[in-house]
């Protein structure tokens, strides 16, 4: 019996296996569907779908440069052991080299784009690396910049992936502006900035939050016996300051750089550029962490003992 592309093609959606494999289990039983579908159970690939609807919230967060340009990279697991494994590492770094190369739009079109080196696509590579490792796998986001002098960081192992792309002018120190790429990438990992600038903020937002701090500031200045008046005056200096620290809390450019005394990051960038001759500005930057916003399942041990022994 004779089989089509299509054929291959619906005993992947079934399975979840990949193509290849897909091919050959139909080719081995002359396209028979049902005795395809058996043939991968008995090697063992079919359970690569099975794997499929397991929490993977572990990994690698991954970033890099290639061809200038910058590429920052989260694929998930299902535990922290699989972030060691040398395969595991190196399909990370293919599905980078992916983004890279294939400019994708989205994941789905990044899912069926070529995976480099193969004749396969990713999504048909994560099957395969599935059936390697035996664990859920999952490429969850990119983001890819063009522009600029991109710098990547990778923190504790994979735990972390920061990308920042520095806009340069008239300095052609390579050496200095990764090195400041490097700061500013440690900043990032380490403080968490939501914004880059206080005008990246929505204005809803800031207003929402001035709103808070001036209530806040009303009725502390009403506990001292003040008129009502004079505590809205004096609240609405207050609110100033508070609004400041509110900014540096979630703006990159606002917040104290980690490496300095007393600097913001916006000074020290600035510092640096006069230093060498030009001018830098942090045109964008991507912070990714490993399972972050992925509720994980938490296990009941004493509960799954006791399920053992009824």
């Amino acid at each position: 019996m004779s089989f089509t592309a299509q054929d291959v093609k619906k005993l992947r959606e079934m399975t979840g296996v990949g193509m290849m494999d897909c091919k050959k289990a139909l080719t081995e039983t002359n396209g028979d569907m049902d005795n395809a579908v058996a043939y991968l159970r008995e090697q063992g690939l079919a359970t690569a779908q099975k794997k499929a609807g397991r929490i993977a919230a572990e990994g690698i967060a991954y970033a890099t440069v290639i061809d200038n340009v910058g590429v920052v990279v989260e694929v998930n697991a299902e535990t922290d052991f699989v972030s060691k494994n040398e395969k595991f590492v190196s399909f990370v770094e293919g599905v980078a080299k992916s983004v890279a190369i294939n400019n994708p739009a989205d994941i789905e079109a990044l899912m069926a784009s070529n995976y480099p080196g193969t004749d396969r696509t990713v999504t048909e590579e994560q099957q395969e690396m599935i059936l390697v490792i035996g664990e859920n796998i999952s490429v969850r986001r990119f983001d890819r910049y063009t522009e600029g002098f991109n710098v990547p960081y990778i923190h504790a192992g994979g735990k972390i992936g920061v990308l920042v792309s520095l806009d340069v002018n008239g300095i052609s120190d390579e050496a200095a502006l990764t090195e400041l790429g490097k700061d500013l990438a440690m900043q990032i990992a380490a403080m968490r900035p939501l914004y880059l600038n206080s005008e990246s903020v929505d204005a809803t937002e800031i207003e929402k939050e001035r709103q808070i701090q001036l209530n806040t500031a009303i009725e502390e200045n009403k506990a001292k016996n003040l008129p009502d008046d004079k505590a809205k005056q004096i609240a609405e200096q207050m609110v100033k300051g508070r609004m400041n620290k509110f900014f540096e809390d979630i703006c990159l450019l606002n917040q104290p750089f980690v490496k300095g005394d007393k600097i913001t990051v916006e000074a020290h960038v600035n510092q640096v550029a006069k230093t060498l001759g030009g001018d830098i500005k942090i045109s964008a930057y991507t912070r990714f962490e490993k399972g972050e916003g992925i509720e994980k399942k938490e296990d009941d041990f004493a509960a799954e003992v006791a399920s053992m022994v009824k």
